[in-house]
């Protein structure tokens, strides 16, 4: 495959390699050059050896052959009437008196601080330039280069950090309440930091939707985790409004508590689509991991049976969230009246910060039937009551602040790939979010979801009302992310494009490694971020453990900083690499990734 007019200037310094059999006489041109980006594959399969002897491309554009040569030949000196001459000629030095001349000339020279993140430089008069006028990057007042895909700049000084004036909007405060002990009993309560739920009450649960035909409660404790469970459906956060609507007001979190959920059909047929985790629950959970339970957390387990042959479809998954929420809410509204120990007080705020950057964060979620769903804004924090389904809005772009995203405003319904879930305790702690929010560099406009929808042409029209609003949104970068792999990254690149051709900086985050390499791809898509953290590089059927982590935040947010100041963001290798993610980590003062060594599905 030669290479187009469109990416000839990318490829300038690569090694200039023929694709097809050229005859004497030919003014070569770059249709009859083969494209750069295939060389390794080549090489790999043996059609290709480079040579040392071989010239650049930009040493034989307009050259004449003056022999016949095969396809998936270097070119070499001896074929051409003539090469290009590309080394720079260095300038003439300036004498003195012309020096002092010119430094005359200049008789002005002014310098601001933009309202974009740009620094604008004006020269009233220089030599034969007149009023010169230039918008530079402040984020290029320090950089740095990185061996692989995600180059990352060096982090400015504190004295060269832009200071956009601040202004806050609203204030949410998370009251983070300790929890020790849980108990099934006869009453729901919460006395002195141990919560008690009525064992009976799983009686009325199931009575919320008849799809669910049973459903039993047990309490799993840190040293008690080597125990079989079913496959994890969600786990989700006790959290509850006492004070104003969600994204604003007062909230009390439980710390050291989660429920999570699991099921099967009736005919013990998991719930689940692309991988299952039931198995021994300290071997299918990454713990520590945002939507995952933390180290030292107790969990409430709620294992719900669904109606046979509904597992696959979008009523009987919801059916168990549903039943399951009736619990957590009467152990919401304990929370309420419960007056304990305040571990934390989290202070959330939504603000401008006028002449940072705008970016926002686009959060690709799954839409495409089945069992695929999510809810957005439920009347509790992390609730299912209240609420809409993303593919019962037809899967268009919904935007939210971010104190709503983290005050529970979107709830996980997803039954994707374990490994790659984002379940509802990720999004009250998303690790984007957090990191935009806290960025003084930055001005995070609002967190966009969008739904994934099943049929091609949806995907298309949903992501064309996605470009819509980032257009007028009027932003200066974005990052996008997505859960899974395979189907949904058809629109996760259709997004990226819409972004790109509208000249608005871009950086991917997904899961791709081995088993998830992109199907489909854009000239825009070339800064990427990878979750991974499967040795193999597979789906590994472990909950939560390859999706957005703050190291992966950091990474993205450093690399849309060097997207947005021009920083240039070495090509990908062929060949999936951790080490390269380690490198990156390095340069940012963060700890190596550890990979899990566990089984995979092949």
């Amino acid at each position: 495959m030669s290479i187009t007019k469109k990416t000839l200037q990318s490829h300038l310094k690569d090694p200039a390699i023929f694709c097809c059999r050229r005859q004497k006489g030919l003014v070569i041109s770059e249709a009859d050059l083969e494209d750069p980006t295939l060389f390794e594959d080549m090489e790999e399969a043996g059609l290709l050896t480079l040579s040392e002897n071989g010239l650049r491309i930009e040493q034989v554009l307009g050259s004449t052959l003056v022999q016949d040569v095969e396809a998936l030949t270097p070119i070499t000196e001896e074929m051409l009437n003539h090469i290009n001459m590309t080394e720079t000629v260095a300038p003439k030095p300036i004498p003195t008196k012309e020096k002092e001349q010119r430094h005359d000339a200049a008789s002005k020279i002014t310098t601001s601080m933009g309202g974009n993140g740009m620094i604008h430089i004006e020269i009233g008069k220089a030599d034969k330039l007149e009023n010169l006028s230039l918008d530079l990057p402040v984020f290029m007042q320090n950089t740095g280069q990185a061996a692989g895909p995600e180059a990352l700049m060096k982090i400015p000084a504190e004295d060269e950090k832009p200071t956009g004036k601040k202004r806050v909007i609203r204030t949410l405060i998370k009251k983070h309440i300790k929890i020790r002990d849980v108990e099934i009993g006869s009453e729901t309560a919460i006395r002195d930091g141990k919560i008690v739920i009525d064992g009976a009450i799983t009686e009325k649960a199931v009575q919320e939707d008849p799809l669910c035909k049973s459903m039993k409660l047990s309490v799993i404790r840190p040293e008690e985790r080597h125990v079989y469970t079913e496959t994890i459906m969600d786990v989700c956060p006790i959290a509850t409004k006492v004070e104003g609507k969600l994204g604003e007001g007062i909230t009390k979190v439980v710390d050291g508590v989660v429920f999570m959920l699991t099921g099967v059909d009736e005919d013990g047929v998991q719930v689940h689509e692309f991988g299952s985790s039931e198995g021994y629950l300290d071997e299918k959970m990454y713990f520590g991991h945002p939507g995952c339970a933390d180290e030292n957390d107790i969990i409430i387990r709620c294992d719900v049976v669904i109606e046979r042959l509904s597992g696959m479809s979008r009523p009987g998954p919801f059916a168990g969230h549903k039943c399951q929420d009736y619990i957590i809410q009467a152990v919401r509204n304990e929370l309420k009246k419960y007056d304990g120990e305040v571990v934390k007080e989290e202070i959330c705020e939504d603000v401008r910060r006028q002449g940072n950057p705008r970016v926002v964060l686009v959060k690709e979620i799954m839409g495409q039937g089945a069992m695929h769903d999510n809810i957005i804004c439920p009347t509790e924090p992390c609730g299912v009551f209240g609420g809409q389904k993303n593919v019962d809005c037809g899967n268009v772009p919904i935007i939210l602040t971010p104190n709503q995203v983290r005050d529970g405003s979107i709830h996980a319904l997803t039954c994707i790939g374990p490994s790659t879930k984002e379940m509802t305790r990720h999004y009250i702690r998303e690790p984007l979010v957090e990191g935009l929010a806290a960025d003084e560099e930055l001005d995070l406009v609002g967190v966009v979801f969008v739904g994934s929808p099943q049929v091609n042409d949806e995907k298309l029209w949903v992501s064309d009302r996605l470009g819509s609003l980032l257009e007028s949104l009027d932003i200066d970068g974005c990052i996008i992310t997505t859960e899974g792999f395979g189907n949904n990254h058809i629109d996760f690149i259709q997004h990226i494009g819409q972004a790109g051709t509208r000249g608005i900086p871009v950086v991917g985050v997904s899961f791709c490694a081995y088993q998830g390499q992109l199907v489909v791809g854009n000239e825009y898509a070339t800064a990427m971020v990878e979750e991974n953290m499967d040795m193999g590089g597979f789906e590994n059927n472990v909950a939560g453990c390859s999706c957005v982590t703050k190291e992966v935040a950091a990474r993205a947010i450093q690399m849309l900083k060097n997207r947005m100041a021009g920083v240039e963001i070495k090509p990908a290798p062929k060949k999936w690499n951790h080490e390269i993610i380690n490198q990156n980590n390095e340069l940012l003062g963060l700890p190596k990734t550890k990979l899990l060594n566990s089984g995979t599905l092949h």
